[in-house]
């Protein structure tokens, strides 16, 4: 497991335990020494799915850290620190997940989120919440995908 570059932000990258009745890895485990700073409780986990082609972005939260794996297909993640009192605060960073790179990313409170589907296939998203979703009172703050503040182009660049 690795820090990102925005603090609170941890990449575990996943082992795929393999044998002849199929695969097994962890996910989430309350003993990992990154829960205590990064990411606060249990709350409830999510499935979603999104077409190729897809980006959900961006969103953040003032009360809830969110851990997310995706189980099939590829995505880019986006991640934006928009907290004030953050040593990394406007920072920008991309991660790589899915089926060709298995990994968990926790992704702290107040630090912006968001993802494009990388292929042909669609993607396969399941997060962990560190609080449950109420719909009454979301802890959710939205914002365009292309917002100056992140400044973020999401085209595919030759390299």
């Amino acid at each position: 497991m690795r820090q990102g570059k925005i603090d609170g932000v941890w990449l575990k990258p996943l082992t795929l335990h393999v044998d002849d009745r199929g695969a097994l890895a962890e996910l989430l485990r309350a003993d990992e020494p990154y829960w205590g700073g990064s990411f606060q409780g249990f709350g409830q986990t999510t499935f979603t799915m999104s077409h190729p082609g897809v980006i959900k972005a961006f969103h953040w939260h003032r009360e809830q850290d969110d851990a997310w794996f995706c189980v099939r297909g590829n995505i880019q993640a986006v991640l934006h620190d928009l907290r004030p009192d953050s040593l990394t605060q406007g920072l920008t960073e991309v991660y790589y997940l899915g089926e060709l790179r298995p990994a968990l990313l926790v992704i702290p409170r107040g630090v912006a989120h968001g993802y494009r589907v990388l292929g042909a296939e669609p993607a396969y998203l399941v997060y962990h919440a560190s609080a449950p979703y109420n719909p009454a009172a979301p802890d959710e703050e939205r914002f365009a995908h292309d917002d100056a503040r992140v400044g973020f182009d999401w085209t595919t660049q030759p390299r």
